[in-house]
């Protein structure tokens, strides 16, 4: 008997809600929850492969011991009980010598991180961190630091924008289906475009106006945009006045950055900013100027975000329709309480409260210590700063792939005591485990539910769709097994996801049969705006948009610090990497539908330079850098800036168990270089020189 079950998507971090068609344990199809409008019945072609990730059996198939050196692929199935006993038992052994302070969890941000967060404080470690600490965390820290709120907690009003302007935020292959079915129709409508990037992309090529700017050169770009818009003031001086604390400094800041100085920074004519000042301020304040993700990804990356915010905050838009809102959540839709979280229980008072990473500490003050500062990893094993790191739990997350520095990250596994490892597929660090204890797909299990805060916020549910396939168990009932093992399991009252659910919605009017229709609870049928007049509750010490920043400043960290230069390398190409359709970071290279839309890499090099260098489209090369090297093929195009090279995130695997990914392409972590930005704690993914050369 068929059956349609609506849940949610998990083959990236967007999670759309998706409709699953299932009969006698199969699933037949996938496509968009059929109640949510915005989705139009679609999803991407990443959604459509969970069905091929669900019967892969080149999966993570039952819990593992490694029995041969790491990575070499040789490993003992064993039970449950003892792949968990022996995971607690070598913790133990560990914690008992160097303290539970020498676990670092790393994750990939999800609907059990507040479990997984728990977890870490239940056995009396403050060492935590998630992906989004590599792709966004610099922008984290400028949100908070101009409107007290995180980038997580504001988005686009992409369906009555009169124009968008992008940084290398690829959003037609990124892919969030609702958002970009919107955007779709605001385009069809009238919505201008205007994308800036050295590479052009399926998103440059629906733009109205696309720029291919220096690799770099984005700050500079919005410096002069700046100028202009205060010089003839062309801002939204009501809004300004009332909601911008810092307009005098900022306009004396920017003075001298004239479009004809950014025109050498940026390689873009002068009057194309002017042009471009003018036309947003027509339409203002129905403007994005988007603050994520792909951008310009440099040790100045704090100020770069800032500075499209301070853009956001002089035309308006910042809880606008048509521009940026906050996401609102329970208590705006008119609840008294919110989901109860495990996070909030009095745990035990830590010994040590010394972060490995510094993360709201010593090393980044501003920081957020929700997500960490991943980049520290090695650097702490490595030096053991500020104390000895042993274990190192990831669950459903990378590093080895995602940081920059392979090299470096290897060295720092290599020297940890025991690395636990939790996934539906293997990767890179899964490969260097000492014991694997396997995910259940997401389509396999039921998880937590979801906040989903927005104009119109809801309640969201994942349901199982199908028994699992392999040996497998959630992860938040693995998380559970080995804190009862470690004497902390009375931190996680529950045994089934229903007693979660039940948990959660312990202090709201909430059943879980609510969500049995659509997957979804509403919690508003119209969109929650703040009254622009004098109702924006901007959570910062003024209660403004703080441009110069209260955080910043009270931390040493100058709020405007003069432009730097960019440097040259004529002989080089700055290396960019970034995302494509077909798959998402370093998670679905080896997924065999995904995997034969695109198998591997190639770099994309300028016709011009390629010649110079005699190299011809599809040939074999070198790419090398001051921290790796590795050979792939060349895509020789005229569609990118001549002091960029280009390459897609996530290839290079070289774990055995990964036969379709195996030695694919060249890893851009084998690349790049440890560049960071010093105050948000982001690597620099876009600041390494590389040279090229024909085999």
């Amino acid at each position: 008997m068929k059956k349609y079950i609506n849940t949610l998507c998990f083959m990236c971090s967007v999670r759309c809600p998706i409709q699953v068609e299932v009969e006698n344990e199969q699933v037949i199809s996938i496509r968009g929850n059929p109640h949510v409008p915005a989705m139009n019945g679609g999803v991407c072609p990443k959604g459509v492969a969970a069905m091929a990730a669900l019967n892969d059996t080149q999966r993570v198939q039952s819990p593992l011991i490694r029995t041969g050196e790491r990575g070499s692929g040789q490993w003992k199935r064993v039970s449950w009980e003892e792949a968990l006993d022996y995971t607690a038992d070598r913790c133990k052994a560990i914690f008992d010598k160097y303290g539970a302070k020498s676990a670092v969890y790393c994750e990939r941000a999800n609907l059990i991180s507040d479990i997984s967060k728990s977890f870490q404080k239940a056995i009396g470690s403050p060492n935590h961190f998630t992906h989004d600490t590599v792709c966004k965390g610099s922008i984290n820290t400028a949100c908070r630091s101009m409107i007290g709120y995180t980038d997580g907690q504001i988005n686009a009003d992409w369906t009555n924008a009169k124009h968008v302007v992008l940084y290398g935020r690829n959003v037609f292959e990124s892919v969030e289906i609702k958002a970009m079915n919107s955007f779709m129709a605001a385009l069809e409508k009238g919505t201008k475009l205007t994308y800036i990037d050295p590479r052009v992309t399926i998103t440059a090529a629906k733009a109205h106006d696309y720029k291919m700017i220096r690799p770099g050169g984005d700050l500079a770009f919005n410096y002069a945009l700046m100028n202009i818009i205060i010089k003839e003031k062309l801002y939204d001086a009501p809004y300004v006045k009332r909601w911008v604390e810092g307009f005098n400094e900022l306009s004396r800041f920017v003075d001298p950055y004239t479009p004809e100085w950014a025109e050498k920074e940026t390689g873009l004519p002068a009057a194309e900013i002017v042009s471009l000042a003018r036309e947003v301020s027509r339409v203002k304040p129905a403007v994005v100027f988007h603050y994520g993700y792909r951008g310009s990804h440099h040790p100045t990356e704090v100020y770069f975000r800032r500075s499209i915010l301070i853009l956001n905050a002089l035309i308006g838009s910042i809880e606008s329709k048509g521009g940026l809102f906050i996401k609102k959540g329970l208590k705006d839709a008119g609840y008294k309480a919110g989901l109860k979280t495990f996070s909030s229980q009095k745990f035990p008072e830590m010994e040590d409260k010394r972060r490995f990473d510094g993360c709201g500490q010593d090393k980044f003050p501003i920081a957020d210590p929700a997500h960490g500062v991943g980049f520290m990893f090695p650097h702490a094993v490595i030096n053991e700063d500020p104390y000895p790191i042993k274990v190192l739990f990831a669950f459903r997350y990378d590093p080895l792939l995602s940081n920059p520095d392979y090299n470096t990250n290897m060295k720092a596994l290599q020297k940890l005591d025991l690395i636990v490892a939790s996934d539906v597929n293997f990767g890179a660090t899964t490969a260097m485990a000492d014991v694997i204890l396997p995910e259940s797909f997401f389509l396999e299990r039921s998880d937590p539910l979801q906040m989903g805060s927005g104009l119109k916020p809801a309640i969201n549910r994942r349901i199982a769709c199908v028994r699992p396939r392999f040996d497998t168990e959630p992860m938040w009932w693995i998380v559970k097994q080995l804190a009862d093992r470690l004497g902390v399991g009375q931190y996680f009252p529950y045994e089934t996801a229903e007693d979660i659910w039940k948990y959660q919605l312990a202090d709201l009017d909430i059943k879980i049969e609510d969500f049995d229709e659509t997957g979804s609870v509403s919690l508003s049928d119209k969109a929650i705006w703040w009254d622009r007049n004098d109702g924006i509750n901007f959570k910062t010490p003024s209660g403004k948009i703080e441009v110069v920043s209260d955080l910043m400043e009270s931390h040493g960290i100058p709020s405007l610090p003069a432009y730097e230069p960019l440097d040259r390398q004529p002989d080089a190409f700055r290396l960019m990497c970034g995302r494509c359709v077909a798959h998402t970071n370093v998670m679905t290279q080896n997924n065999l539908y995904l995997n034969h839309l695109v198998p591997e890499n190639r770099l994309w090099i300028n016709d011009r330079r390629a010649k110079e260098l005699g190299i011809a489209d599809n040939d074999r090369i070198e790419v090398a850098s001051n921290a790796g090297k590795g050979e792939m093929r060349a895509f020789v195009t005229d569609l990118i800036h001549p002091e960029a090279a280009f390459m897609l995130h996530g290839f290079g695997h070289k774990e055995v168990d990964s036969k379709r990914s195996y030695g694919k392409g060249v890893a851009d972590a084998m690349l790049q270089e440890r560049h960071h930005d010093k105050i948000g704690g982001s690597p620099a993914l876009d600041h390494t020189w590389i040279t090229v050369k024909k085999l």
